[in-house]
């Protein structure tokens, strides 16, 4: 068996790899304090940002669940891939070649890497397809449907002959098993063996947040397919679709600029939102929108709680009128509350989806549907509204009582009291009636139960939240963090000073014993690993917690900061020094005129080097 990667390369490749701009493919990350930047964290939900990502040491670390590691690490937590698999992954995008043990790379068999590359071999052979005769139809679907050959290409928009073999054939032809094939759901399997899944249709590449393929939607184009009008991959170990969002590696960054996103139906909508100017249309990939589509879009949303609700972000949902967009649209209001983001519904005049809002009314009316939307809560109090009798009493006090909870989930309490109003005047009843059904219920109600809310932001790590409360203690942790993170800038003379200096606290004792013995290292890069591998295991955790702490911005400069904190505890240590001596001195009385002699002596010295510090 092939050996592993020589180390020397696998610390190139980290080295040449940028961890905010893979981290950022899955978080808006913005600035934290000095050398750091923040986001929602991706492995856990919360609502406040408490994961942070230092590029100049290439690590990430949430305070809220404790994740933490490097950009190998992150990229394996996110996508379930081997250590091997990311490193090669990586090495193979920067074109690095990589050396083995051995002199010879391992046979790839562990398969998602496979699976990957087989998708983007079949995403290739579908958009060379769209170019012949024999996709006329597909062609034809696109030119009627407002879109080129250019609209196709920005979005890989390909077709799959109608054969059941052509693409197997293809790929196994470039090296693939149909076993690799069967697991990128690229195959079906028959009772004659594997077929080609996709036959005679138009198909839409399902791409990643990092824009890699990893399934694929078909769309039918004749009366002669009996199969469903939309067939998309099956559930692979590269494709989940709950996970998934049609356009999203299109549109995150313009999602995470605006702090806007329009969630559409379909992927002809996705494009004609986009070609028409909404660039930050996604749809979900044949399967409702859930909880997992809220997570992946808040994350590239930014969307952070805040009680200015000007400030919150935006989510827009288009939706049919029909019975089916009014049931999608209950489904995701019961789900709202997870978006700390402000939630809306474009509904287009005479239910026209976007594509074909596109093609009868032009790119402005598209935009103009985006603009023009309505808070998602008000259309759900319309849509309760509509569904009782309002001529009866029985059926206004039971629309009263519907309304009520939707009331109580408007966060603006001022835009919440103004439809309190709006309602009663629907219902034909006082605005003292619906308050007082307001005061009674309980939000999300009107679903049929009370919706679980997006969990509060979960405790800062343990260790960190109990300094946080002494200032002694705080001093310790800020300027031990500040050597673990700033080494260079703090400098090796007064890393060592700070490095000796009396630390009451027992934990952060000891990490400051794994500075002292690591200062060899001190113009590392990686000195805070180094540090991290010289204490003991469960003090790990709290270095690298120490390692990740922002820094705060300071007006005097990163430099005068850092240098203070220390300079700090060094002074502190001096004081305590002091207050040794003077007790000693104390004690002699005037019995030893040599020791005290000797004690008064050290006093002046510790007087001078407590001068010097603060004048540097």
């Amino acid at each position: 068996m092939a050996g592993r990667i020589l180390r020397a390369d696998i610390d190139e490749v980290r080295a040449r790899v940028s961890i905010v701009d893979v981290v950022g493919a899955h978080v808006t990350l913005k600035t934290a304090g000095v050398g750091s930047m923040k986001g929602l964290c991706p492995f856990h939900d919360e609502r406040t940002p408490s994961f942070h990502v230092r590029p100049a040491v290439g690590r990430y670390h949430c305070f809220g669940c404790g994740e933490d590691g490097d950009v190998f690490q992150f990229v394996m937590a996110m996508d379930h891939t081997s250590f091997q698999e990311t490193v090669e992954r990586f090495a193979a995008q920067i074109g690095f070649t990589l050396r083995y043990e051995d002199g010879k790379p391992q046979e790839e068999t562990s398969g998602r890497l496979r699976l990957l590359e087989a998708s983007k071999a079949a995403e290739a052979y579908f958009r060379e397809q769209l170019l012949t005769p024999q996709a006329a139809l597909g062609q034809r679907f696109l030119g009627e449907r407002g879109f080129d050959l250019a609209a196709a290409e920005r979005f890989g928009v390909g077709f799959a002959p109608q054969s059941f073999d052509a693409l197997r054939s293809h790929l196994k032809g470039r090296g693939f098993s149909d076993q690799e094939l069967l697991g990128a759901g690229l195959l079906s399997e028959g009772q004659r063996g594997p077929y080609d899944r996709f036959r005679g249709r138009l198909v839409w590449p399902i791409r990643d947040v990092a824009g890699a393929t990893i399934g694929f939607g078909a769309r039918r184009l004749s009366d002669d397919d009996k199969g469903p009008k939309y067939l998309n991959s099956p559930e692979t170990p590269i494709f989940r679709k709950s996970q998934v969002l049609y356009g999203l590696d299109l549109a995150k960054r313009d999602i995470a600029r605006s702090h806007e996103a329009v969630v559409v139906e379909g992927y002809t909508d996705v494009m004609a939102c986009h070609l028409a100017g909404v660039p930050t249309a996604v749809a979900t990939c044949g399967t409702a929108f859930g909880v997992d589509h809220i997570k992946v879009l808040r994350r590239v949303l930014g969307d952070v709680s805040t009680s200015d609700t000007r400030a919150l972000g935006r989510v827009v949902f288009t939706f049919d009128p029909d019975e089916a967009g009014q049931q999608a649209a209950a489904r995701t209001f019961a789900e709202e509350q997870r978006f700390a983001a402000q939630t809306f519904v474009a509904v287009a005049p005479g239910g026209l989806d976007p594509c074909d809002l596109r093609l009868e009314r032009g790119d402005d009316a598209v935009r103009k549907l985006v603009q023009q939307r309505r808070p998602l809560f008000e259309f759900m109090l319309r849509r309760i509204v509509a569904e009782h009798d309002l001529e009866t009493v029985e059926g206004r006090v039971a629309a009263m009582r519907r309304a009520a909870p939707v009331l109580v989930s408007i966060r603006d309490r001022a835009l919440a009291d103004g439809y309190v109003r709006t309602v009663a005047g629907w219902l034909g009843v006082s605005p003292d009636e619906v308050r007082r059904a307001v005061r009674q219920a309980t939000p999300r109600q009107a679903q049929g139960g009370a919706q679980e809310a997006a969990p509060a932001h979960p405790p800062a790590d343990v260790a960190l939240r109990q300094l946080e409360r002494d200032p002694a203690s705080r001093l310790e942790r800020d300027a031990i963090a500040a050597i673990l993170q700033q080494p260079a800038v703090v400098g090796r003379e007064l890393a060592v000073r700070g490095a000796v200096a009396y630390v009451a606290n027992p934990s952060l004792a000891i990490v400051r014993d794994g500075v002292l013995a690591s200062l060899d290292a001190i113009e590392a890069p990686d000195f805070s690993e180094r540090v991290a591998e010289a204490v003991p295991a469960e003090i790990v955790p709290l270095v690298r917690t120490l390692a990740m702490t922002p820094i705060p911005q300071s007006t005097k400069g990163v430099t005068a900061y850092v240098r203070g904190i220390v300079g700090s505890l060094v002074d502190r240590d001096i004081l305590r020094r002091k207050a040794e001596l003077l007790g000693s001195l104390q004690r002699l009385g005037g019995g030893d005129p040599e020791g005290s002699k000797r004690l008064q002596e050290q006093l002046v010295e510790l007087e001078r080097e407590r001068r010097t510090l603060r004048q540097e």
